[in-house]
């Protein structure tokens, strides 16, 4: 009876042990406020692209300000997490790019800003030095970066030759598109 008893509670510790272990595993790039301001300004496509590039900036921040700390495990492991983090905001919000902009919402105010905002990220991620812990995402983070710059580039080009011609769509958030 007492070996059994024994037997569960390990069993029950194991579980809990692993459970932890993959909840610490899993990042989350958003603080939970952060998630509820990006949740709220989601009927706001302009706003919504105006806090997912203060959010990138933060992490781009944290880099910058890890970059020339001594060199330890710890801060191998942290810029790893703060690369995988922006890699992962970088990717959501190209998605959120692809929706806004097949629905001509008018973005250019906050396309303005991420496109000043990739100039500078790209020169923090190039000015990171090469190091075998946290290469990959570094890697990875350049590759989103471009690509992030590339769509938003594209997308305030195209935006800014839409409401061109439809001066009278300026400022939507939501329009069928007309032929051009």
């Amino acid at each position: 009876m007492r070996a059994r008893y024994l037997s569960l509670l390990i069993l029950a510790s194991l579980y809990l042990a692993a459970q932890a272990l993959a909840q610490k595993e899993q990042r989350q790039p958003l603080t939970e406020t952060q998630i509820e301001q990006i949740r709220e300004a989601g009927i706001d496509p302009d706003e919504r692209v105006r806090l997912y590039t203060k959010f990138l900036q933060e992490h781009v921040d944290s880099i910058k300000g890890l970059t020339p700390r001594i060199h330890s495990g710890a801060r191998v492991k942290r810029l790893d997490g703060e690369l995988q983090d922006l890699t992962a905001l970088m990717d959501e919000l190209g998605a959120n790019l692809d929706q806004y902009g097949d629905r001509k919402a008018d973005l250019r105010k906050s396309l303005k800003g991420l496109t000043e905002a990739n100039k500078q990220w790209l020169d923090v991620l190039n000015a990171l030095p090469s190091e075998s812990g946290f290469e990959i995402s570094r890697k990875e983070a350049i590759d989103s970066e471009k690509d992030l710059a590339d769509q938003a580039g594209q997308m305030l080009k195209e935006q800014t030759d839409y409401f061109n011609l439809h001066k009278d769509e300026k400022g939507q958030d939501r329009a069928e598109p007309k032929p051009q």
